[in-house]
């Protein structure tokens, strides 16, 4: 599985805290998407940067990390084709996965600490996506209509 953590300055510590704690699990490839340093940056470049490497193929999925997790959720669910959540809890990540297969996870540095991160990030990466039908339809659902 091909990884990618990015994050604005609000969230450099726990995103600098995770890669190593990534990059020690059995088949996964982690690249860091920035920032390299708490100095002020502007967080959605970072998500338009990990939904666009997850679109072209080039990641599978992706961890956004700022102060809370929710402008770059925002910022990459601006994407067709990206779903993003925001988790603050394992059961949350697990659902998330379930039933919306989501592909990349935002949290907050301000919110969480680096012990619960490793356990949302661990449920989230472990956990599969349901293919019941009943969650198949209502992610089709998910996706725009309209181009935007």
């Amino acid at each position: 599985m091909r990884i990618g953590i990015a994050s604005d300055h609000g969230g450099f510590r726990l995103k600098s805290e995770l890669v190593p704690v990534l990059r020690e699990r059995a088949g996964v490839s982690v690249e860091d998407l920035g920032t390299t340093s708490d100095a002020s940056t502007d967080y959605p470049d970072y998500a338009h940067r990990l939904a666009a490497a997850i679109l072209s193929g080039e990641l599978d999925r992706g961890i956004l990390v700022c102060g809370t997790g929710v402008g770059m959720s925002i910022a990459a669910n601006r994407h067709a084709g990206i779903r993003c959540v925001v988790c603050s809890d394992t059961y949350t990540a697990r659902l998330s996965r379930q039933h919306n297969d989501t592909n990349v996870l935002a949290i907050g540095e301000r919110v969480v600490g680096k012990g619960l991160a490793v356990e949302i990030v661990t449920a989230w990466l472990d956990e599969a996506a349901d293919m019941d039908p009943r969650h198949a339809r209502r992610r089709e659902k998910i996706e725009p209509t309209e181009p935007r």
